[in-house]
């Protein structure tokens, strides 16, 4: 097969994994796991599908090294997508559509694309008669677009993934909008926290003690206060991205029932996003204080309070970074190395005792994810196809 023509046949599994419509909430994945599984047979992989969760499958596609008694390397990608604003689309959102060389469609940075080069990758490298040390498994995990937590998050804590022997694994990165790749070896750990104000109820033109809305007052200004510092901080040092800083922002207001009713209660959520550097105690108790010193019975309660991860090293103790950062040199593409803004599924990787590095292999692109008409030139998709035939065999035969 002719380069041209593998290329063709990459482009069309690409397309065509795009107009399977994984898309949030209540997702049916049949459709995508049967793509999955002709995609295992046609490069002649075999393939298991796990269900550690009801409905949440989990598909592993495994070609087998020289020495697979040696840890493996995973290629994890998300099957699931965002909803979509079709109006505001300008070309059908799973029409996989090419004008003029751009590919539109959802998923098509986040991140079907990126498991459709683990495949074409496999593809090229069986048909030169590559063989590599290590076992390659191409993982494709459900519900990473809501948290991972029933997805990724339980299939580590499976005996069907301790069995993989997983030692070092790529997950999903962002596009680079200059000429430089950026990795990410490490991701802020999110916090969604909701704050409960109490308060006396009555009537609307009255100025009764104990109201909440001056509760929520000062609770609102901390939590600004505290992201303007963390505004502040990206404004002074432009060396720092948004991952190095912890982010604030306040997403829920709920309460009240009419104009003219003072309420009994009103309550305020925020995302939070704590950098590597804050000691998760001392911010815990912060906002403990904060609750104490807005009044009564002010308390706070979290939806997600994700646990400390350690970054993955990036220095000469990790040989997986090593072979991965000499494969990029090799093909003389500056690299950036960054913590991840928000989160994906690599933390749970992490957390599970593996190294694991954030990477999409596309550059010369506006990062697209979650945004209408997300597109990827498909000169660029083919080029990171042929970036991670340099990268997979790095870290494979390290």
């Amino acid at each position: 097969m002719s380069v041209s023509d593998i290329d063709q046949v990459a482009v069309e599994n690409l397309q065509d994994y795009l107009r399977i419509r994984t898309v949030q909430p209540n997702i049916n994945y049949d459709e995508c796991i049967t793509y999955l599984q002709n995609q295992a047979s046609a490069l002649g992989l075999p393939v298991k599908v796990y269900e550690v969760v009801h409905k949440k499958p989990v598909l592993v596609m495994t070609w087998e090294g020289q020495e697979p008694s040696l840890p493996s390397i995973l290629l994890n990608s998300h099957m699931d997508v965002v909803p979509v604003f079709e109006k505001s689309w300008t070309y059908p959102p799973f029409e996989a559509k090419i004008v003029d060389g751009v590919v539109y469609g959802r998923g098509v940075q986040d991140m079907k694309s990126v498991a459709i080069q683990y495949l074409e990758t496999i593809r090229r490298l069986k048909n030169k008669g590559i063989t590599l040390k290590r076992t390659i498994h191409l993982s494709f995990v459900p519900d990473e677009e809501i948290g991972g937590a029933k997805g990724m998050g339980k299939f580590v804590e499976s005996e069907h993934y301790k069995k993989l022997n997983v030692g070092f694994a790529l997950d999903e990165g962002i596009a680079s909008p200059t000429d430089d790749y950026i990795v990410f070896n490490a991701e802020r750990s999110i916090w969604h926290v909701t704050v409960i104000c109490p308060g006396k109820s009555g009537h609307g033109s009255l100025l009764l003690p104990d109201n909440c809305g001056e509760k929520m007052r000062y609770i609102i200004d901390k939590f600004m206060d505290l992201r303007q510092e963390s505004k502040k901080k990206l404004e002074d040092n432009p060396q720092l991205t948004i991952g190095d800083v912890t982010t604030v922002n306040l997403t829920m207001l709920e309460g009240g029932i009419q104009n003219n009713v003072v309420p009994e209660k009103l309550s305020a959520s925020f995302d939070m996003r704590l950098a590597l550097s804050v000691d998760f105690n001392e911010f815990e108790n912060m906002i403990k204080n904060w609750c104490k010193e807005a009044g009564a019975n002010v308390t706070y309660q979290f939806e997600q309070k994700d646990d400390y991860v350690p970054p993955t090293p990036v220095n000469d103790s990790n040989p997986y970074w090593v072979a991965f950062k000499t494969a990029i040199e090799k093909l003389k593409i500056p690299l950036q190395l960054r913590t991840f803004p928000g989160g994906t599924d690599s933390r749970y990787v992490r957390k599970a005792g593996a190294p694991a590095l954030g990477f999409s292999p596309i550059r010369r692109t506006p990062p697209g994810l979650h945004e209408h008409n997300e597109s990827l030139q498909v000169s660029v998709f083919l080029e990171g196809i042929r970036s991670y035939e340099e990268i997979v065999p790095a870290v494979a035969n390290s």
